[in-house]
């Protein structure tokens, strides 16, 4: 599974791709596959997100979680605070702190 995400133009927050639009939430996030590179490309071109790039994630029933703990830490926020989340609908993103 790819996603596709970047960072909002005005406010700076992370978003994701949901095959319409861009979302803050990464449940909202949907598999672009192999088109991720083009709607990157298109999207920033038409100046509605800043950075766009396709990362690994994989399907899981409360939604797309991130391959990568970098990608983890930008879709559900502050891993010393889990307080401070975004949303957090992935009981395992934080298991690796100590």
């Amino acid at each position: 599974m790819k996603l596709l995400t970047g960072n909002d133009l005005v406010t700076g927050d992370v978003t994701w791709w949901t095959g319409e639009g861009w979302s803050r939430h990464v449940e909202d996030a949907v598999d672009v596959g192999d088109r991720g590179e083009a709607i990157a490309k298109a999207e920033e071109g038409a100046r509605r997100v800043n950075v766009p790039y396709v990362i690994d994630a994989v399907a899981t029933p409360e939604g797309p979680r991130p391959a990568h703990i970098k990608d983890r830490i930008r879709a559900l926020g502050p891993t010393v605070r889990p307080d401070l989340t975004l949303k957090p609908a992935d009981p395992d993103a934080g298991s690796w702190v100590i």
